[in-house]
């Protein structure tokens, strides 16, 4: 494992953000989704897609779509942002009649004054980032930038006195015979660093030559270069030299002492929303773009200027928060403690995340203490972080699987559990999570780096399934897809973009125990093709996987901390790892961005199957508790059955006041019952859209369950398209290849024929 963090280490200093990973479109957009507003993300690719077409005129859309890695990603970021500048971008303008520099002021801490630091170990030259701002402080007063690096004390991750201890073992490195704890860590770029984003933007008619330290560039005519730099980088255009410590404003600096009395997630802001952090820490932020850490007891230097300071701890919480001035050289106690929204474990629920990363590629290197960091401060009860390949052959923590096999991460306990898991890939077919496997599978992925798209992805699940896995599809579907419409937008016109394809044959083979509604794609695109699955008679739990990246500090929503998103599963013991996956695998759960949901049917919560006489009349009841919530509604396999909507948002309480909707009917055909909740924006959604969903209660008549018509044949319809998907845009060494996905899709065909009898 020392090895393998080691080696990414390197690969991020080689390569940058994407670690040298084959650059196909999703990986190209890894920096520019960095400096990005996620509002702009849609505009970005029509642009991507306009240029694709504007060089390829007379292809179809598919083959189009397949070309998306091709346009030149930095002039389409700056024609993206139209001249606006995100706060932590700054941009140099190269024109016919000059060079200029745009970009928020950046704010210098002055140095603390005699006397006044209680750690003058750490007083020496470092970095601090606030929303990509570069901040720096300099007792000896400017010195070369090799100076400073030499006099940077070395970052060790470490976790606040009251967190749990990292599990320094398996991070030593090794030198000789002996190991150092926290040796690894300090020797992996990024930790408590954030480089300045400088976008190059020519409107010249011919080229320029433009260098940026050691690399050099011959910028087209009408160029753009989204480049990484610091405030001692030398950045020189047509021999003219560009100064950045223009945009520097020096303030005087004060500390503060940060004590919830538990592991909390915390973020202080200044005025102009840049973040301060604790020295050697990450610079995470989230989807809004809010600075954030974890951990209790912490210090950490800040300006003597107005601060907002909050306090959080995951959705079953609220925030707490203070504006505080501090005094130039003063250090302050902050006292923050969130109030407890609702109390899941308290009632035998259990919240998990089911697909997050460590390591994915990223500007810095995930450590498992930064992972036992996130857990604790967001009170997430179950953590299941995935090895996964990324577009290449290389499997990320795969070594930490094989490592901890089969058993709990160190830093779990009795409510608190952590696994190593698998993600499983294929971009033509879909992604699945695999939580809890008794060992390491003989496969992770097809697809890449010239691989076959084979065996179908069935194949892994039965092999994960084999191993004890709880298996499920992940992130399963972006573009927009409504109740009415049909399956052609869940095999969208790009063959290649992770969406669940696969799943409508592995769902009715009994292949899946569930799927991610929740995610950071379109949970409500989701939810639909979720409701046509079930009411075609397959069940399946509905899970929530946020895809959190560790390994990413600014990155839409996947920089934001693991649990954003929730699955929640009753058990009726002990939480450990099998236990939940037997309370997912009996689909006693409902998934939420932060809301609590309950549904009875005459008693019953989710997972249950009633088998109901013709004509039976049964009781439904949901309700909701959470400050974001907006209305109740309860669905059968025909529609919405019944629903009630709070009153206007400046009519609530904080969120504590629950609501409810109850309702009977007469019971003719098998079906199924949900709820779920919908939301009004609200600062702790962490995603564009707020929702809550549990998974059926099912109602069979007579021992048969439900098989709507309409949706059974939608199924049918979906395998159709991808059996053309497969033969237009597999890649497969053979007709024996090919003829495994055939055989595959002609048995779900046969299992759904059967429900339409």
């Amino acid at each position: 494992m020392a090895g393998a963090l080691e080696e990414y280490g390197r690969l991020l200093s080689e390569h940058g953000i994407t670690w040298g990973e084959p650059e196909i479109h999703y990986v190209k957009f890894f920096a520019r989704r960095r400096v990005l507003p996620p509002s702009l993300f849609d505009r970005f690719w029509q642009l991507v897609l306009r240029s694709v077409a504007e060089s390829h005129p007379d292809e179809p859309l598919d083959q189009l779509a397949a070309r998306l890695a091709e346009p030149d990603y930095d002039r389409v970021l700056r024609d993206t942002l139209a001249g606006e500048l995100p706060g932590h971008l700054v941009a140099l303008r190269v024109t016919p009649d000059g060079i200029s520099l745009e970009g928020a002021p950046r704010t210098v801490l002055l140095p603390m004054p005699p006397g006044a630091d209680a750690q003058p170990a750490r007083r020496k030259a470092r970095w601090r980032r606030t929303g990509g701002t570069p901040f720096v402080l300099l007792p000896g007063g400017a010195r070369s930038a090799a100076q400073r690096l030499a006099a940077r004390p070395a970052p060790t991750p470490t976790l606040a006195p009251t967190a749990i201890p990292a599990p320094a073992p398996a991070l030593a490195a090794t030198s000789g015979p002996a190991h150092t704890k926290g040796s690894v860590g300090a020797s992996l770029p990024g930790r408590g660093e954030e480089g300045i984003s400088l976008l190059v933007d020519s409107s010249r008619e011919h080229s320029c030559l433009v260098s940026v330290d050691d690399v050099q560039r011959r910028l087209t005519p009408y160029g753009a270069w989204l480049v990484q730099v610091d405030q001692d980088s030398t950045i020189v255009v047509d021999g003219v030299r560009v100064r950045l410590d223009t945009l520097l404003r020096p303030t005087p600096a004060a500390r503060l002492r940060l004590l919830a009395g538990m592991p909390c997630r915390w973020s202080v802001m200044a005025a102009d929303g840049g973040g301060w952090f604790p020295a050697d820490t990450p610079h995470r932020h989230d989807y809004h773009g809010r600075p954030y850490f974890h951990g209790d007891d912490l210090e950490l230097e800040v300006p003597a200027a107005p601060l907002t300071i909050t306090v959080a701890r995951g959705m079953e919480y609220g925030e707490a928060t203070l504006e505080v001035t501090p005094d130039p050289g003063g250090t302050h106690l902050i006292r923050l403690t969130p109030e407890r929204l609702y109390d899941a474990a308290a009632r035998g629920w259990y919240g998990a995340d089911m697909h997050v990363h460590l390591n994915w590629a990223g500007d810095l290197v995930g450590l498992p203490a930064d992972a036992a960091a996130a857990q604790h401060g967001e009170d997430l009860h179950v953590l299941n972080l995935l090895a996964g390949n990324v577009s290449g052959r290389r499997v990320y923590d795969r070594e930490a699987l094989e490592h901890w096999t089969d058993v709990d991460l160190p830093w779990s306990d009795a409510t608190h559990v952590a696994r190593m898991g698998v993600e499983y890939r294929n971009d033509l077919l879909g992604h699945i999570y695999a939580f809890a496997p008794r060992a390491a599978p003989g496969r992770y992925h097809t697809g890449f780096a010239g691989d076959s798209d084979w065996p179908p992805n069935a194949d892994g699940l039965r092999e994960l399934r084999g191993l004890g896995a709880l298996v499920g599809y992940s992130h399963p579907f972006k573009t927009p897809i409504a109740d009415g419409d049909p399956p052609k937008g869940v095999v969208s016109p790009v063959p290649r973009n992770c969406a669940a394809r696969e799943l409508v044959a592995d769902a009715a083979l009994g292949l899946v125990d569930s799927l991610d509604v929740l995610t950071h794609a379109s949970i409500l695109s989701t939810a639909a093709v979720y409701r046509r699955l079930i009411g075609a008679g397959n069940r399946l739990a509905v899970t929530a996987g946020t895809d959190a990246m560790i390994s990413f500090t600014r990155s839409d929503n996947q920089s934001n901390p693991p649990g954003w998103a929730r699955v929640y599963a009753r058990l009726d013991g002990p939480l450990t790892a099998r236990s939940f996956a037997a309370a997912v695998r009996a689909g006693r759960t409902f998934a939420t961005t932060g809301p609590w949901l309950e549904l009875t049917v005459d008693g019953h919560g989710p997972g249950h199957v009633i088998d109901a006489r013709p004509g039976q009349q049964i009781t439904i009841t949901a309700s909701a508790v959470g400050p974001e919530v907006a209305a109740v509604r309860i669905r059968t396999a025909d529609g919405v059955r019944a629903g009630a909507a709070r009153l206007p948002v400046d009519d609530r309480r904080a969120g504590g006041e629950r609501l409810t909707v109850t309702t009977s009917f007469q019971v003719d055909t098998p079906t199924y019952v949900v709820a779920e909740v919908l939301c009004d924006p609200h600062p702790r959604t962490l995603t564009s859209t707020g929702y809550a969903l549990t998974s059926p209660v099912y109602v069979d008549v007579h021992g048969r369950r439900v098989a709507r018509q309409e949706d059974v044949r939608w199924c049918l319809e979906w395998l159709d398209l991808l059996e053309d998907l497969i033969r237009q845009h597999g890649r497969l060494a053979g007709p024996y290849q090919f003829g495994d996905h055939m055989s595959l899709l002609e048995q779900a065909r046969a299992v759904y024929r059967g429900r339409l009898s």
